[in-house]
């Protein structure tokens, strides 16, 4: 079955540059397009009538303009939009549950590299096993995207089940044609922290990451043998690592467990450094 792609809009720049990156991912697939916008009503006190129907006409508004440009910019998609009532990250989750894939827009820090995710794009990454897509605006009118020349950048973690994060991975590098890169970040041992240490032993430890990591991809290099594949296991941070890998990519993708506190859902050191810092689209895919 071929899942469309939903694309959450808001008026935003940031969610017209996602719109067209969905767009073009959409048409790339040959799988229907559906934009979204959530509307939150609050439940007590009860809205005046007429706002209301002043905030619906605007969310038709903002439906109605995104599907007009993108139908100009992709005249054969099949596109839809729909108006959503409730709190956006929920009713972004429920509806990514038949999606194939999940497109959010996320807000560059100023002058920083790197996003803005704010609450509602955090809660529906936590809430969603649906792989999402957060693309930040870009000078290009039509935005970063998948014609876009660069690679494919996907973080493994050798200790981890990685499969449906490979899979995407791959699947998005065969399907745009693009070199695919899989980084791993590794650390000596604590206990290095206490002695000095031989540098061949620093060497010896990298090379056997590097074998691990090669026999991890092997499958996947089997079954996608049109996809050129490089790895690379640096020691140092891995969310660091990743994000300077990224640079000048047309896509990172990251794995994400969620884990929760009392201060609200976590993706994980290494998916909150990549959407925080890299400056390019980021995949978030669920591990298995």
């Amino acid at each position: 079955m071929n899942h469309h792609v939903t694309v959450g809009v808001d008026g935003s720049p940031e969610s017209r540059t996602a719109a067209r990156w969905g767009a073009r991912e959409a048409a790339l697939r040959s799988v229907p397009l559906r934009l979204v916008h959530a509307v939150d009503w609050p439940v007590s006190p009860a809205m005046p009538r007429p706002d209301r129907a002043a905030a619906d006409r605007w969310a038709d508004e903002v439906l109605a303009e995104a599907a007009q440009e993108l139908r100009l910019l992709h005249p054969k998609l099949d596109l839809t939009t729909r108006c959503l009532s409730g709190r956006p990250a929920a009713a972004l989750a429920a509806e990514a549950l038949d999606a194939g894939l999940l497109v959010l827009g996320s807000r560059g820090l100023g002058g920083l590299t790197g996003f803005l995710v704010g609450s509602v794009g955090m809660s529906t990454l936590a809430a969603t096993e649906t792989p999402a897509v957060l693309v930040r605006n870009a000078p290009d009118p039509y935005g970063p995207g998948p014609d876009a020349s660069g690679e494919v950048v996907v973080g493994v973690d050798i200790h981890e089940a990685a499969d449906r994060v490979l899979a995407f991975a791959f699947e998005e590098a065969s399907r745009h044609d693009r070199a695919l890169r899989a980084v791993h970040g590794w650390q000596l041992p604590a206990t290095y922290a206490y002695a000095s240490f031989d540098p061949d032993d620093v060497r010896e430890i990298g090379a056997s990451v590097t074998q691990m990591l090669d026999d991890m991809l092997l499958p996947w290099r089997r079954k996608f043998p049109e996809v050129s594949v490089t790895t690379q296991a640096l020691m140092g941070s891995a969310g660091r690592q990743l994000v300077q890998a990224a640079t000048g990519a047309d896509l990172v993708v990251v794995g994400r467990r969620v884990r929760r506190s009392p201060l609200g859902a976590h993706l994980g050191a290494v998916a909150h450094a990549v959407l925080h810092h890299s400056a390019v689209p980021v995949a978030v895919v669920a591990h298995d």
